[in-house]
């Protein structure tokens, strides 16, 4: 049955400022916690490992939000999905704002993790109301706007939280995102005219309880011990319950993700990429933050406040916006299949370029910029690769699986950091400067792969030679790469 009309489909431009907006706060929103973990673990009286759930809850909440709010835009009730979710960050951000205690903190923080999910809503939206290459525009921007969030998250929170205390920052998420879902009330469509279709149940419990098993490990390894049961237990659940949730739907007639169009070649590089760029990005943004900030006694450090380790991360967003509007360009005039491989290189460089040459601020800020420069294009690509080679009623759950991986990739770079870092901590107060220099080094190693698989998997550029849609040399060129997919299917 189908629900709703077209008549109240707004100004192209309006729309995509909106949807722009909403998952810029969303984003910012997401990184607000990370510059207060001290802070916050003073003013509560927690220890800094207890602190540090005020990201994983954030993350956990979000991970779990993803693919369903990402299934339910699909449907005919996108607006109502973006107004809940909003209304439900904006009441966690101001739970957060006025706490007093760390469990009350803690449970808007979890609120605010639901922001996460907005990003494939607003994407399926671009995607239904936008002409298509205008959607195809504004998916890329969509894409980069959500690290854009993130590098600006974290200088405006620790000024905040410097000079008017953590509680403060929490209010100003809260401002803006008050202002963010009134616009969305009053622009984003109503009742899409698309069929309803059955809620997968089964399929978002098995996700959802693997996807809480991994990202808890994830976040505990460090601290349980990595070969411990504590974390080969759920670990090895999570894996099980993954493999049955793709089996399951895999089987299902109308499933949560439709896993058989994340194996057309295009999405499988965009997901892909879209993990292993994640965990690299979080074995960089808190290496070139944290660094800074060391003691000058160090032998290595700059001494620098929170604030301006914050404010590092401004180039990094002012190259990812740069390079997402010179992505069209550089896509028309060398072809797709570039794009991704050419991003992760530029980032690869960054993390090497600062892991080798970091005794000047300034020095920061330009390897800041150019890793910022390559995330934008890399992200500006992933989400295209995806819209345009799934079924338009599957928009929403695809671009949610992508977003899914890509919370699991940040949270497996932010457990492999610490890990990194504890293991180069001995007998001091802060890591010798060989732990940043491998936690970056990893990193660019992840980008250099990237680079490769991403060239090999997506096959010769579509652009040029459009036969190559056709399954069959699909089929072959993925199975040169080592991933074989069964004959038959063509998204």
């Amino acid at each position: 049955m189908l629900v709703g009309d077209t008549a109240n489909t707004p100004n192209p431009r309006t729309l995509q400022a909106t949807l722009i907006m909403v998952t810029l706060i969303a984003a910012v929103t997401s990184s607000l916690g990370a510059p207060l973990i001290p802070t916050i673990a003073r003013s509560t009286d927690v220890s800094l490992s207890a602190a540090n759930w005020i990201l994983t809850a954030a993350l956990l909440t979000g991970a779990l939000a993803t693919p369903i709010m990402g299934r339910l835009a699909d449907g005919p009730y996108q607006r109502r999905v973006v107004v809940t979710a909003l209304s439900i960050v904006l009441a966690g951000l101001v739970m957060a704002a006025v706490s007093n205690d760390f469990a009350v903190l803690l449970t808007g923080r979890a609120m605010q993790g639901l922001g996460m999910g907005l990003m494939p809503v607003t994407m399926t939206i671009a995607r239904r109301y936008l002409p298509t290459d205008q959607a195809n525009r504004a998916i890329a921007t969509l894409s980069v706007t959500a690290v854009t969030g993130m590098g600006l998250g974290y200088p405006m929170s620790g000024l905040l939280a410097e000079s008017l205390g953590f509680h403060a920052s929490f209010w100003a998420g809260a401002g803006v995102a008050a202002v963010a879902l009134a616009a969305a009330a009053r622009v984003v469509p109503g009742p899409a005219p698309v069929a309803a279709r059955r809620f997968d149940f089964t399929g978002a419990a098995l996700i959802s309880v693997a996807v809480t098993c991994l990202i808890v490990v994830l976040s505990e390894a460090d601290r349980w011990g990595w070969l411990s049961l504590a974390v080969l237990g759920p670990f090895a659940m999570s894996i099980l319950l993954a493999l049955l949730w793709a089996r399951y739907e895999l089987r299902v007639a109308e499933p949560l993700i439709e896993l058989r169009q994340a194996r057309h070649r295009m999405v499988l590089t965009a997901n892909l990429a879209g993990f292993t760029i994640s965990v690299a990005m979080y074995l960089f943004l808190p290496m070139i933050v944290e660094l800074v900030q060391v003691p000058t006694s160090s032998g290595y450090g700059l001494g620098a406040s929170s604030v301006i380790g914050g404010c590092l991360l401004v180039p990094m967003s002012v190259g990812s916006v740069t390079a997402s509007r010179v992505a069209p360009w550089y896509e028309r005039r060398f072809g797709r299949r570039t794009i991704i491989p050419f991003g992760s290189v530029l980032f690869a460089l960054a993390m090497v370029g600062f892991a080798l040459e970091h005794r000047h601020l300034w020095q920061a800020l330009v390897w800041s910029g150019i890793g910022g420069i390559g995330m934008g294009f890399t992200y500006a690509a992933m989400p295209g690769f995806i819209a345009r080679n799934v079924e338009p009623h599957a928009t929403g759950s695809a671009m949610s699986f992508y977003q899914l991986l890509r919370s699991i990739g940040l949270a497996t770079g932010s457990a492999l950091s610490v890990a990194i870092l504890a293991s180069f901590t001995h007998g001091g107060a802060v890591p010798r400067v060989t732990a940043f220099q491998v936690s970056l080094l990893v990193g660019a190693g992840l980008c250099a792969a990237t680079a490769v698989f991403s060239y090999l998997l997506s096959g010769a550029d579509q652009r040029r030679n459009p036969v190559l849609d056709d399954v069959t040399i699909e089929n072959g060129e993925l199975a040169t790469v080592g991933f074989a997919v069964g004959a038959g299917h063509k998204p």
